[in-house]
């Protein structure tokens, strides 16, 4: 009997420990959910406004001209496409210089020209060469990472380092996912990292950025002695505000629209640094002393994160605002992809390099830099038109095609339109120095099919006539 009345009573407390486990360990997890819902611990939970990514109603509705899928429907009229050229050689008698210009089928074959082959100045249509390898070779769907990094040693002290991969269109406040420029934040990812630091116990830190990624050598050729006002090109840099832009209180409702100048920053990472101290003081993190360059450490996970747009959409953002800087982060991304050199002659070499081996002409082609920001830089209209024949078709590089600013609707020829039946159907990248104009593209033909063109145009005596030619033999493209 008293056997089983001590059986009875383990058994009893055997339940009750059980009940009492099982009670504690649900009152630990909807403690653990109530408190990573509040942010108090990490976990995918939380009761912050979440963004969502909205578009903006049109400004100006323009209704594009029908676009014919078929490339090859129909042949370009020969006669019709030598008449046109023969009308802008017929200008440039008046407005003097040296031009190049030609048009081709959708094959590339070349229906008209006048000195294809001789090499000029292109300006800012160089960009389309260096677009093309890089979204040949790149992986467009990735995206640039700005972390933070913390090492910690005894007594409480802690060290923090921010590190960049590329981004030099940070924005300076919250992740915005309704644009290119600003898609990462500085802020956002101050946040994100002083909430990983209070979890730690830590509020206090001192601050270093790793700005390694690019070496030394930031300055390729002829930029500095042809951009002295600093508007046109910030160095290559691993990270950057608003690619290093700035607007002294004036800039624009929406970041990634744009069309003046602003002095850029000759130390984006350094003024990038600076931005995320005040960010994470704002969030409750001191910083103590100055902010140094450091070395990310190697063997550990990064705190925190914030991703940038995808370069697929860093190339439209490139070609569209004819962005110098950027162009020539792609070639030097582009360079260690390809292992030509961490330097700004690895970045020509890369682009070179895939050029030759996507068999496009690159006689003539002497290369200063990635961005067409110098005189110094020839090439033939040839290698121009070749390389928009590839963005007719469906490759590996067609992101570069997408970059292409569109008559009447976006980037720089945006204005460039003059007859607005063509709207949508010339697709082209523009080019400008002192004494240069140029362009380049490819074409929806009215009557079916496609075409490629390239003009290029130094040294004219009539600068403005110069463009209003270019501007009027485009416009005849889609009716050849």
């Amino acid at each position: 009997m008293d056997d089983i009345d001590g059986y009875r009573a383990v058994r009893r407390r055997r339940t009750l420990t059980v009940a009492v486990s099982v009670a504690v360990t649900a009152a630990l997890c909807v403690g653990y959910v109530v408190a990573d819902i509040c942010g108090v611990v990490p976990g995918v939970l939380t009761m912050r406004q979440v963004d969502r990514p909205t578009v903006a109603a049109a400004k100006q509705s323009i209704e594009a001209a029908n676009v014919v899928p078929d490339l090859g429907s129909a042949n370009v009229d020969a006669s019709a496409a030598e008449s046109l050229i023969g009308a802008f050689s017929s200008a440039a008698d008046g407005f003097g210089g040296d031009y190049s210009i030609a048009i081709a089928d959708a094959s590339g074959k070349v229906i008209a020209e006048r000195n294809i082959d001789t090499p000029r100045t292109p300006a800012s249509t160089m960009k389309t060469l260096t677009a093309y390898a890089a979204a040949s070779k790149l992986d467009m769907g990735s995206t640039l990472d700005t972390q933070t990094y913390l090492e910690q040693v005894q007594n409480g002290f802690a060290h923090l380092v921010l590190k960049g991969n590329g981004d030099m269109l940070l924005g300076a406040g919250l992740s915005d996912p309704d644009h290119v420029n600003g898609r990462a934040g500085l802020g956002t990812l101050a946040a994100d990292t002083a909430q990983a630091l209070r979890q730690r116990g830590i509020t206090s830190v001192t601050l270093a950025y790793d700005d390694s990624l690019f070496g030394e050598n930031r300055w390729p050729q002829g930029i500095a002695e042809l951009d002295t006002d600093h508007v046109y090109y910030a160095p290559s840099s691993s990270m950057a505000v608003d690619g290093g832009r700035n607007w002294n209180g004036a800039a624009p409702s929406d970041p990634d629209q744009f069309t003046s100048y602003p002095a850029l920053s000759m130390s984006p990472a350094a003024d990038a640094a600076a931005v995320f101290a005040q960010r994470l003081a704002e969030q409750g993190i001191t910083v103590q002393g100055s902010v140094e360059q450091g070395t990310a450490p190697q063997s550990s996970s990064p705190l925190a994160s914030v991703r940038s747009a995808s370069l697929s959409e860093v190339m439209v953002f490139t070609l569209r605002h004819s962005d110098n800087s950027l162009a020539e982060e792609l070639g030097r991304l582009l360079a260690l992809k390809t292992g030509t050199g961490n330097s700004p002659e690895g970045a020509v070499q890369a682009v070179k390099s895939v050029l030759e081996r996507e068999g496009i002409s690159t006689q003539g082609l002497d290369m200063r830099n990635c961005s067409g920001l110098t005189e110094d830089s020839k090439l033939t209209a040839r290698t121009l038109l070749e390389v928009q024949q590839r963005n007719l078709t469906a490759g590996s590089g067609a992101a570069a095609a997408e970059g292409l600013s569109i008559a009447g609707f976006v980037g720089t020829a945006a204005n460039r339109l003059l007859d607005a039946s063509e709207a949508g159907l010339i697709r082209a990248k523009t080019g400008s120095l002192g004494d240069v104009t140029s362009m380049t593209g490819n074409v929806s033909r009215i009557n079916g099919g496609a075409l490629s063109f390239a003009v290029i145009v130094n040294n004219p005596t009539d600068l403005s006539a110069a463009k209003s030619a270019i501007d009027k033999f485009v416009a005849g493209l889609p009716r050849l």
